[in-house]
């Protein structure tokens, strides 16, 4: 990012439960620059913690698309783990070693994770077409990564990072900024709760559909709310 200026701000509204990033970046040399730019909360998590991708996501890679697995069952091998007998690596307590996954692709704006214990979560929102980058990151819940938790915590367990990347939908796939070229882009942090596992969201409202053989239900909540869940700075 030499010769680039960036600035970030970082935005709160009364009676308004989202945080609002808005950033801009700024390329003030002659020669063209790169830069990247990947968003990273960090998010408690347990047993019940599941991650949030939007359901047109049926795959993820690792840093640089060196290793694919399917999503949210995993059937293979991903990080030397072999998951062949068919494990939803989705839930936080299944991941027994450091893992990175991000999205293949995806149509929708929104990614996240949900703590089915507490009935609450955490949702980005982003234009996808900007925004393409959905990003999870876990140290692993085994004794490796519950080391390295209580090294980069205080007293409440261990996290996930929560990365949402801008302009690259992976690491390290760096961006261009042309000669005196500016980039401006909006972010949304918020909470929700007592809908489950999203299937759709915007700053303005999420909705949850649960299909099975017998039934169908479908639960909606207008956004935002008017608390946080449990959020860190990484």
């Amino acid at each position: 990012m030499y010769g680039t200026k960036v600035t970030a701000e970082f935005k709160l509204y009364p009676g308004k439960a989202y945080l609002e990033i808005n950033a801009q970046l700024y390329n003030r040399t002659p020669e063209p620059q790169t830069f990247l730019w990947w968003a990273n909360p960090a998010v408690a998590v347990n047993d019940h913690t599941q991650s949030v991708f939007p359901p047109d996501v049926t795959a993820v890679f690792d840093h640089g698309k060196r290793d694919v697995s399917r999503f949210p069952i995993a059937t293979g091998t991903y990080y030397k783990q072999d998951y062949s007998e068919g494990v939803d690596i989705s839930r936080y307590k299944n991941i027994p070693v450091p893992t990175s996954y991000m999205a293949y692709k995806s149509d929708y704006n929104f990614v996240g994770g949900y703590d089915h214990g507490v009935q609450a979560g955490l949702l980005h929102v982003a234009n996808h077409h900007i925004s393409p980058g959905k990003k999870q990151w876990t140290w692993g819940n085994g004794e490796f990564g519950q080391a390295w938790d209580r090294q980069l915590t205080d007293e409440d367990g261990p996290y996930i990072e929560l990365m949402t990347g801008v302009y690259t939908d992976n690491q390290p796939d760096f961006t261009w900024l042309q000669p005196y070229e500016e980039k401006t882009f909006t972010q949304y942090f918020m909470p929700y709760k007592n809908i489950g596992v999203v299937k759709n969201a915007s700053i303005e409202a999420a909705v949850n559909l649960e299909v099975d053989a017998a039934s169908a239900g479908l639960r909606f909540r207008r956004m935002p709310l008017r608390y946080w869940s449990r959020l860190r700075s990484c």
